[in-house]
């Protein structure tokens, strides 16, 4: 990608840098900064307060707040901007209660801004930050904040001065999460017409039809990325755990009647506006306009998007069981490197990784075609880039990450012990793992299966820009029938990806509640 934006000779690059990229890049950046300080806010102190406080139905809110995850960000921005724009109910119905006649008469926050899209986008991120955090807190050293406390300091100073930089490794891991997701949106920022990096390589290369400047603006955003990545990790490089034995009797602070109102009234407007509301008006939708016919228009993209996340999500587990296990039990002094390798892709937008692979994918299928004509076979065609061979290797590549940290971590849990009982009984490597560590894995395998599975189904910049001709996905359609807005007509779809997105959260939860 980066060679392909170099050997470019055109000027768009250029008359771009002089005109509106510098736009671009600025809105990208303040995108970037907004989403995370959102989302650090909403995330740290609503898991401050689930952990640290008696606020009421915390019970419920502790797993509640995960639910806006299962939300793609563009389907919200499409579901608030359809409820509070000029022409939505909400302007309606206040129009009606105070007779205003026009928007001279009263002011209204337009969500269809930068800040409209920060919001939407955090809401729907947030609960990163608050996972992350939650555990954090939870896993925190109590005789700490207790000496703390023993010191003079109050509850309030103990957490700022204690919980809180204690857990600043797992929060600033959680604010890249987040950072590294907002810089991948596109779907959201273009439909609220906000022009980031995102959507200037999407309309570089599909509006203006110049494939070499949007690889030179796909490596722009990669350069940002890695910035934002390698200054994360220096922040937090000298951050070590503060004990070996910790003492997790977290001793919960009281509140009074009044502020566990406006605690838990907090916690359930997160919960209301990044879940419960969006996914109500998609229910509503579903019911006032799906028929018959929008059932059987949504059974080629769901067969689609099964297809090529099925293929994804097993190529992404069996990757990370064969890495971390050969991590666990090789003594080559580079077995760290395929987990450490295959996990990179993470960080990468999709729209960045598609065009990544369009530079790479295209030439080798013309050099494919090439050999076969010149030892006068049959031209197999765009075998890799016009396939859904492209989509699911967009798909491994991204997601293989979030199938590397699951697969580790149960490989972490398995006692060392075992690893070196069945070879003393004479029982051979491969009869061990058949035996021993995989049937242990099992629930670990799934969860990682489950985790990649679902993140390929909302994937849409890759495949937006990598699916063979007449090739529809659920994210896909739903897309299109955003940018027509026309989203009523998709309403099923859209409820079918929240509710697979569910699957994980829900699984992830009861498994942790039950340890």
């Amino acid at each position: 990608m980066v060679l392909a934006s170099f050997a470019s000779s055109s000027d768009l690059f250029s008359h771009l840098w002089q005109t509106v990229l510098p736009d671009y890049i600025a809105n990208t950046l303040i995108l970037g900064v907004s989403v995370v300080c959102l989302s650090l806010v909403f995330g740290t102190l609503s898991a401050a307060f689930i952990v640290h406080t008696n606020v009421k139905g915390k019970g419920f809110l502790r797993w509640l707040l995960l639910l806006p995850l299962a939300m793609p960000a563009y389907l919200v921005a499409y579901l608030y901007t359809d409820l509070l724009d000029y022409a939505g109910p909400v302007q309606r119905t206040l129009r009606g209660w105070f007779d205003w006649q026009s928007p001279n008469d009263y002011w209204f926050f337009d969500i269809r801004t930068l800040p409209g899209a920060s919001l939407v986008i955090s809401l729907v991120l947030f609960p990163y930050v608050y996972m992350l955090a939650r555990t954090a807190f939870e896993q925190q050293d109590q005789n700490l904040l207790r000496a703390g406390r023993l010191l003079g300091l109050s509850a309030k100073q103990s957490f700022f001065k204690v919980a809180l930089p204690l857990a600043r490794p797992a929060i600033a891991i959680s604010a890249s999460l987040v950072l590294m997701e907002t810089l991948a949106d596109f779907a959201t920022v273009n439909y609220f017409a906000v022009n980031t990096l995102t959507t200037a390589i999407y309309d570089t290369w599909l509006g203006y039809g110049d494939l070499a400047t949007a690889n030179a603006l796909a490596s722009l955003l990669m350069l940002i990325i890695l910035f934002a990545v390698v200054a994360e990790q220096r922040a937090r490089a000298g951050q070590r755990h503060q004990s070996n034995r910790p003492n997790q009797h977290i001793e919960i602070i009281k509140l009074s009647f009044v502020q566990q109102v406006f605690i838990s009234g907090f916690c359930w407007v997160l919960v209301l506006v990044g879940f419960l509301l969006p996914f109500t008006l998609l229910v509503i939708m579903a019911i006032e306009y799906s028929d018959m016919s929008q059932l059987m228009k949504l059974v080629e993209p769901s067969k689609n998007s099964i297809e090529v996340s099925f293929y994804a999500a097993t190529i992404a587990t069996c990757l990370a069981l064969l890495f971390g296990l050969y991590r666990r039990l090789s003594n080559d002094k580079w077995r760290m490197f395929p987990l450490i390798l295959s996990g990179f892709g993470y960080a990468v937008p999709g729209t960045v990784l598609a065009m990544a692979l369009l530079a790479t994918f295209g030439p080798l299928d013309h050099f494919i075609n090439d050999v076969a004509v010149y030892f006068q076979l049959i031209e197999p065609g765009l075998v890799l880039s016009g396939t859904i061979f492209a989509i699911v290797f967009a798909f491994v590549v991204r997601f293989a990450a979030i199938a590397n940290g699951t697969i580790s971590s149960g490989i972490e849990q398995i006692p060392r012990s075992l690893d070196f009982a069945p070879a003393s009984l004479g029982v051979g490597l491969g009869e061990m793992l058949k035996k021993v560590h995989l049937p242990i894995l099992r629930p670990s395998i799934l969860v990682a299966w489950l985790l990649v599975f679902i993140e390929s189904m909302k994937e849409l910049p890759a495949v937006l820009l990598l699916r063979p001709f007449n090739f529809e996905t659920l994210s896909i359609q739903i897309y299109q029938l955003i940018s027509d807005e026309m989203l009523e007509q998709g309403a099923l779809s859209a409820i079918l990806i929240v509710l697979l997105g569910l699957v994980p959260i829900i699984w992830l939860n009861r498994s942790k509640e039950s340890t």
